[in-house]
């Protein structure tokens, strides 16, 4: 009897997360629409435990990672979850990172092949994970972007460590620091994925983008030399119009199925020992620059989660206003301000009641109540 016998995917107990095993191929996905499924700290426990599962399972051979819905491959963590619980008690959050750790490493650490199905936009984390996978295969309606500067954290849970070695070094300063976003074929051309597949349809029920040549989808591998890929494609406006179901237009994964189960049967025809060593082997600068960072990682931002930067990025994005980022440097720019403390450094000290670490912008004791005379440090 085997110490690892193959399990039932509803045994796992899943809450967050969609898993089911068909044939050799694993497809987990990530069951939180209401959020651009945007991963709870409970959700990444679970994806880690269908990852281990899909890992040790001899009967899989390939897994396919995806999210729920149309929008949304993933869009990182849950900003919401982060404005409430971790600016809040921030060592939490160094608790949280070791969730996330866990779980970008089920997915490197995975001894089958992760196809990443990006059914709508991969953002922050969202990105990260589908560059941990082995390969991604994008719809045209998509969209990859970074968003760590804009909303007070660091895109350090792969991106930082990833981006250089897919994109090179200028250009993944540009997605990191600037927070555009990358549109599908874009996204090919870059390196950031290896497909990409037409997923809107027209009132006729015919997919709008069409290829030269009679392909049906542009991969990496086509390595016929081109110089105009398109007869014609799906512009900004017929997207827009299919993701809200206007006009007849509408979003249709049927080829990029038709591509996923192509790239599954793939490598059910290969070797399973071979394979897993290939990945292991190939994986060797992906987890030197992981290795050598995350424990950091881990470390700086749970202490940044005390400063100002997070609460007002991520208080902004639950609040959906614009964060006032020439506002916090203004602060750190006046000789008197402070851009680490909302409301200014633990100075005062009050003279009624005795009570220390009073912020310096407090013109009464929280204490007390009585008025503070002056901002004395203590």
């Amino acid at each position: 009897m085997s110490m690892f016998p193959q399990k039932r995917p509803e045994s796992l107990d899943l809450h967050e997360v969609r898993y089911e095993k068909k044939g050799w191929v694993a497809h987990i996905a990530i069951d939180r629409p209401h959020n651009y499924n945007a991963y709870s700290t409970p959700a990444l426990t679970e994806l880690a435990a269908a990852l281990q599962d899909a890992s040790w399972d001899d009967r899989i051979a390939v897994v396919v990672f995806t999210g729920t819905g149309d929008r949304a491959f993933c869009t990182g963590g849950d900003v919401k979850e982060y404005q409430e619980s971790y600016t809040q008690k921030p060592r939490d959050y160094w608790k949280y990172m070791s969730c996330f750790k866990a779980y970008i490493e089920s997915i490197t650490n995975c001894s089958k092949p992760v196809i990443a199905r990006l059914n709508g936009m991969a953002v922050g984390g969202g990105n990260e994970s589908q560059l941990a996978c082995d390969l991604s295969v994008m719809g045209e309606h998509a969209f990859i972007a970074q968003v760590g500067t804009g909303v007070g954290s660091v895109a350090c849970g792969g991106s930082t460590q990833w981006l250089p070695l897919h994109v090179g070094d200028r250009k993944a300063r540009g997605i990191l620091f600037l927070n555009q976003r990358y549109g599908p074929f874009t996204s090919l051309s870059m390196g950031l994925v290896n497909v990409v597949v037409p997923t809107v349809k027209d009132s006729g029920g015919a997919f709008v983008t069409q290829f030269t040549n009679g392909r049906t989808y542009l991969a990496d591998w086509n390595t016929d030399p081109w110089e105009q890929p398109f007869d014609m494609r799906a512009t900004p406006e017929q997207i827009k119009k299919a993701q809200k179901k206007q006009d007849g237009f509408s979003i249709d994964f049927s080829r990029m199925d038709e591509v996923m189960s192509d790239l599954c049967d793939q490598i059910v025809h290969k070797f399973a020992e071979c394979t897993r060593y290939t990945k292991t082997q190939v994986n060797f600068w992906k987890d030197a620059a992981w290795h050598s960072t995350v424990g950091h990682a881990r470390d700086w931002l749970s202490v940044h989660y005390t400063s100002l930067e997070p609460h007002e990025g991520m208080t902004a994005f639950v609040e959906k206003r614009k964060a006032d980022y020439v506002g916090m440097r203004e602060r750190a720019a006046d000789p008197d301000g402070s851009s680490e403390f909302l409301w200014g450094p633990y100075a005062q000290t009050c003279q009624e009641c005795g009570a220390k670490g009073i912020p310096r912008n407090f013109e009464f004791c929280g204490k007390c109540g009585a008025a503070l005379k002056a901002a004395v440090a203590t």
